[in-house]
């Protein structure tokens, strides 16, 4: 239930709270006074799309909040912390911004969120009908809605099984369509496949192996420069021809050690140098050994092997040619694997395709039959509650039908074709709601379905824009009578020009234009006593001191207050 609303700078209103609370709240004004934009405030708080010409002339931004009360709706509590937003008590506070220049902002409780939000949380909040929304009563798929939403839960779970047994019969349909579809083009794929795979099996690389074959033909190329240097070096660290005058490395070091440890023992200072002298000793045999072993381990054919190392290394090019690089060539030989598997089992995949299709099939058909029994005897109830609920709205010779007739395919929503049917007199064949109902007449219709709806399937909230259009007089007075009822049951907001309709609301606002003379400015305020009496005057004669109107004014409060006793 809406609390409260707060409009800023929004159209012709400046500033203005709307007390509105439980029950019947009516809001009336004179034409231009800005009724419409109170309507356009709940609409931005329930994520419609926003306007820059919206935002009151000279203002920077218009600005729009609602205070929510939430009895119990785990639905919108778990949105609004999915959001980042937080309820309060039980409350919850929406705003929205609409900036001169069209950008727009939200928040929901008490965070920034995305405007999609919003529109998530007004499925579950308000029902919103203004003269659009009855247009949409004539679309089949509307009249659809209606039926669906009448039918209760018993319908819904049998929905919900239907549309994931569809879904999935769809795309298993779709998969084995596509498959005989391209059944050539994917054996023509197969078989590139398995050239391709066969390629790569014989050859059998592994990872890195051209960058190790690079570092080995590298080696190999210059093996003789390698075996030439290692040879010197090792001579120059350990000469091992005798006879050689030229002293090596070794030996210089060890006269070198011998002469400070002759005289180590005057000075301690020599001690550590000696150790380093004789350390460096140990690292020059320790490198003679590892140059020896080096030479050792040189290729003795090294002509032969470079010749092999090429040949592979060109091997290799050319899987990379093919696949970009030599990674890329191993995660084909993988992953091309499976899809081989994939495309050699088409034949198996067709045949269990055929088998689950034909089975989701009869799950489908078999859903769908359940929810055209159930759509047909929600049709028959509905019908006659609505022609009931009809008489009372001033239409006694009206008659409403609801038909339910299969379509040749199923659809995501079943295989109905849901037709309201409307015969506004006896002798008349019924017609469609479309064309067999006038302005006036569709206005009656939709509130009468939402009454009876509404008994079914509660909304916390509903909100009418001139449902009363086109209707005047006996006609109106039910329909004011008929918002009372449903506001039994849900909080109920309506915007009229009546006062057959206002004189039944429990709680009566009125806009009321300004102007200073060169600006117009709005403002919104609760009626009660003479002033209520004065604006219902107003309504029905345009003059508020109208001795008549006045009269006739208090009547309608009379009658409004017996009922509602």
């Amino acid at each position: 239930m809406i609390e409260e609303l707060g409009i800023r700078d929004l159209g012709v209103i400046a500033d203005a709270t709307l007390p509105l609370g439980p029950g019947f709240t009516a809001v009336t004004g004179e034409t231009g006074a800005g009724k419409t934009m109170v309507v356009t405030a709940l609409g931005l708080l329930l994520g419609a799309r926003s306007d820059a010409g919206t935002v009151r002339s000279g203002a920077k931004q218009a600005w729009v909040e609602g205070r929510w009360l939430l009895a119990d709706s785990t639905a919108v509590a778990d949105r609004v912390v999915d959001a980042g937003g937080e309820i309060d008590a039980g409350e919850l506070l929406l705003g929205r911004s609409v900036s001169a220049e069209g950008r727009s902002r939200a928040i929901v409780g008490g965070r920034s969120a995305p405007v999609g939000v919003l529109a998530e949380l007004a499925d579950h909040l308000v029902v919103v009908h203004g003269q659009a929304d009855q247009q949409r009563l004539r679309s089949a798929t509307a009249q659809r809605e209606a039926l669906d939403r009448f039918a209760g839960p018993d319908l819904a779970g049998v929905l919900d099984e239907y549309r994931d047994a569809y879904r999935a019969w769809r795309a298993e349909a779709d998969e084995l369509r596509s498959l005989r579809e391209h059944h050539d083009e994917r054996l023509r794929e197969a078989e590139e496949l398995r050239i391709a795979l066969d390629e790569l099996e014989t050859a059998d690389p592994q990872p890195g192996e051209d960058d190790a074959l690079q570092e080995r033909a590298d080696r190999l190329t210059n093996l003789e420069d390698l075996r030439l240097a290692a040879a010197q070096a090792r001579e120059l660290i350990s000469a091992e021809v005798a006879g050689d005058d030229t002293p090596d490395a070794i030996t210089l070091v060890e006269s070198a050690r011998r002469h400070v440890d002759r005289v180590v023992a005057h000075d301690p200072a020599l001690a550590p140098i000696a150790e380093a002298v004789a350390s460096a000793g140990f690292a020059l045999a320790d490198a003679a050994t590892e140059l020896s072993g080096y030479l050792a381990g040189l290729d003795a054919d090294g002509a032969a092997e470079l010749e092999a190392v090429q040949e592979r290394r060109a091997v290799l090019a050319n899987l990379v040619r093919r696949h970009g690089t030599l990674d890329d060539a191993i995660a084909f030989r993988h992953d091309g694997g499976l899809r081989l598997v994939e495309l050699d089992g088409d034949d198996d995949r067709i045949e269990l395709l055929e088998q689950a299709v034909e089975a989701r099939a009869e799950e489908v058909d078999e859903l769908a039959g359940r929810i055209s029994a159930l759509r047909t005897d929600a049709a028959t109830r509905l019908a006659a509650a609505v022609t009931a609920e009809l008489a009372a709205l001033a239409m006694p010779d009206a008659e409403l039908t609801v038909e339910v007739e299969p379509l040749a395919e199923p659809t995501s929503h079943g295989r109905d074709q849901v037709s309201i049917l409307l015969r506004p007199h006896p002798g008349t064949e019924p017609r469609p709601v479309a064309k067999g109902a006038s302005g006036g007449e569709l206005s009656r219709v939709m509130l009468a379905i939402e009454v009876v709806i509404a008994g079914a399937d509660p909304v916390p909230t509903f909100v009418f824009d001139e449902v009363d259009a086109g209707v005047g007089g006996a006609a109106a007075i039910e329909i004011g009578r008929r918002l009372a009822r449903l506001a039994e049951r849900s909080q109920v907001i309506v915007v009229t020009h009546l006062a057959q309709v206002a004189a039944f609301a429990s709680n009566h606002l009125s806009v009321v234009k300004g102007t200073d003379g060169r600006v117009t400015a709005s403002s919104v305020r609760q009626l009660e006593g003479v002033e209520r009496e004065a604006e219902m005057a107003r309504l029905l004669s345009g003059l508020a001191d109208s001795e008549s109107g006045l009269a006739h004014a208090r009547e309608l409060l009379e009658i409004a207050d017996g009922d509602a006793a």
